[in-house]
């Protein structure tokens, strides 16, 4: 078994694409734990906001909280009629773009590859921010290990999406289970106490209130909060995914992941407010993860505790997943429309799309390693792609059900248009409220990434407007080309090379490269090369020798290549280069890479009468085909390897 097997698994060929389709159960698990996730930082992201009203800052939480699960109910009835209405995959930027244009759909898909990269990044920095608030000893380590979940991620998701899904339907469904018995135990122990439990293990006591409360104040934390909505688009994104009944599949995880997120964040607000948990600063030594302290106040630090913090860190981890499954589709997506580079659709050796998988995974670990894989640093780029995706997405399907006018139009498009306008305001007071503190990075993001599509596809449109042809082939006589071979000397790889170059033109020169005026190859020439050509009739090469006072090889023979191409203006000029290649790629340090330079160089400055040819000359196994005898410092080797 080959290490690349064992890392990501066998490959897979086209015929086992239905085996890798998922049902609802894996679907949850495949798209849902960014939204699910979102459970354990939303909130904390908005009562970290209101630390300065102190405990006063609670009574404002569960208003904020209604707000937020109207809008996730808006959103969720939107996207339920974007997949019926487009099965095959998309979301946003499919949606956007064929029913408000070019411009509105890569602005949806650019606005979706930003919010896919920083999900990746809150989820992984607030699942080892889980870990480092139960164990405070793993603080000092919190970067290492955001980069080992990483990598942990990216190997799963290179695996497949129905493997993932299987490794990820535990940690699911165990988060899923510890919320709603931790919940359901604090909303019990709350009605039994009149509204005023005592907590187990007491929260730390909340700070003094530093300011009054505000419009302004309520806004920020709202915005902090709306987190709790991203990743709710995962489902239509990846909508191919599905086993069939595909639309029906992917509605039943969808309604699935929102009922559950929906109770999980009121169940939160309630339980923060009854037990009087406040959030703790991100950046002091004695911060707490809301989640871990409201677990304490219900159940205490015993076996529960740890069962469910350890579910929670796990799903914070593997939130990311969201991430790396629909970030490579939406690529894909955007580059079958020639915006991104074409290699983004091409399937790796799991059915996935790897290269927009491993791209997610670059970008992420740069901005772990830039914020310090602080989850509070990164929460205020968040949002405004999310939700701009979102505004993008619910226009164009109230373009699409105007265009339609089917039964049940009018009413769709009253949904649709709602959720546009919702989400609309949603992103202006979430710029607005987080522009200082680096949503200014987003607004500033989105627009580079246009500019890089659009660039993309002009490119693509030069080379298709140059390479396009529709006139017939031509089978004219062309001139003989002449055939330019390098050697450094007599050996077996220059004989096959010069050989073979024989059999395409009569017009061939011996290219040399010497530091004096006769170097020792000149006294072989005629005995090896020009007296046996001569005896057989065929044209002699043409020995080129070019002195190098200054030791340089490659630049005089792409010199010699340039103006030979330029002296003779009707013919094509063919570069013939030798290459010995070595059996083992370690063995390659022991050579130097002058061919590679040669070929990269003669295609960067050449032109279309200059032509590369690679002839290969491959070493054989040991023993039958050993050395006999070693190249000696002052010349050429005085024997070659065996046949």
């Amino acid at each position: 078994m080959s290490i690349l097997d064992f890392l990501i698994g066998r490959p897979l060929p086209s015929s086992e694409e239905n085996s890798e389709k998922i049902g609802s159960l894996k679907g949850i698990a495949v798209f849902g734990l960014d939204a699910l996730a979102s459970a354990a930082y939303g909130p904390e992201a908005a009562m970290t906001l209101l630390i300065p009203l102190g405990v006063a800052g609670l009574s404002h939480l569960q208003p904020l909280s209604f707000c937020i699960i109207v809008l996730l109910g808006v959103v969720f009835f939107s996207y339920r009629q974007t997949i019926a209405a487009y099965p095959q995959g998309g979301g946003s930027y499919t949606v956007a773009r064929r029913n408000l244009g070019t411009f509105p759909g890569l602005l949806a898909g650019a606005a979706l590859l930003i919010d896919y990269t920083l999900d990746a990044a809150v989820g992984i920095s607030a699942g080892i921010g889980a870990l480092t608030s139960a164990v405070p000893a793993l603080r000092p380590h919190t970067l290492a290990l955001c980069l080992a979940a990483l990598v942990l991620l990216t190997l799963v998701n290179l695996r497949g999406v129905s493997e993932n899904g299987s490794v990820f339907l535990f940690p699911t469904y165990m988060f899923l289970a510890s919320m709603f018995v931790a919940i359901g135990i604090g909303l019990a122990k709350s009605l039994m106490s009149g509204g005023h439990p005592q907590p187990v293990v007491a929260p730390p006591a909340p700070p003094a209130a530093l300011t009054a409360v505000s419009l302004w104040l309520l806004l920020k934390a709202f915005a902090g909060g709306c987190t709790a909505l991203t990743g709710v688009e995962a489902v239509s994104n990846g909508t191919q995914a599905f086993r069939d009944d595909r639309v029906k599949n992917a509605r039943t995880t969808l309604a699935a992941i929102i009922g559950a997120l929906a109770i999980m964040l009121a169940g939160v607000a309630y339980l923060a407010k009854a037990y009087k948990i406040v959030a703790t600063d991100p950046n002091s030594n004695q911060y707490q993860s809301v989640l871990s302290m409201l677990f304490a106040a219900v159940s205490g630090r015993g076996w529960f505790y740890y069962i469910a913090i350890s579910s929670a860190l796990l799903i914070l981890i593997f939130s990311a997943n969201t991430a790396f499954a629909d970030f490579p589709r939406v690529c894909k997506f955007i580059a079958q429309d020639f915006y991104l580079p074409m290699s983004f659709v091409n399937r790796g050796r799991r059915l996935v799309y790897s290269e927009g998988i491993i791209t997610l995974a670059l970008i992420t670990g740069a901005l772990l390693i830039g914020f310090g894989g602080i989850t509070d640093r990164l929460i205020p780029l968040f949002a405004v792609g999310a939700f701009l995706a979102f505004t993008m997405s619910q226009a164009g399907m109230v373009a699409h059900w105007r265009r339609e006018r089917g039964s049940g139009a009018r009413r769709s498009m009253l949904i649709n248009g709602i959720g546009a306008v919702s989400t609309g305001l949603t992103v202006l007071i979430v710029i607005v409220a987080k522009f200082s503190e680096g949503a200014w990075i987003t607004v500033i993001a989105i627009p580079s990434l246009l500019a890089l599509m659009y660039g993309v596809n002009r490119h693509y449109g030069r080379v298709w407007r140059q390479i396009e042809t529709k006139s017939p082939l031509s089978l004219e006589p062309q001139p003989e080309p002449i055939l330019v071979v390098p050697m450094t000397g007599w050996n077996r790889v220059a004989k096959d090379a010069l050989r073979f170059s024989m059999t395409l033109s009569s017009d061939i020169k011996v290219l040399h490269i010497a530091e004096e005026d006769k170097p020792e190859f000149s006294k072989v020439w005629p005995e090896c090369v020009a007296d046996p050509a001569a005896k057989t009739g065929l044209p002699v090469p043409e020995l080129v020798v070019l002195k190098s006072p200054y030791r340089f090889v490659v630049t005089p023979i792409v010199d010699y290549v340039l103006k030979l191409a330029k002296d003779n203006p009707g013919r094509r000029v063919v570069t013939v280069i030798p290459e010995l290649i070595e059996r083992r790629w370690y063995y390659y340090f022991l050579h130097t890479q002058r061919a590679t330079l040669l070929k990269t160089r003669l295609l960067l400055e050449g032109n279309d009468r200059i032509s590369v040819l690679n002839m290969p000359w491959y070493m054989k196994a040991k023993g039958k085909s050993a050395m006999r005898a070693v190249p000696s410092a002052s010349g050429p080797p005085a024997s070659y390897p065996e046949d």
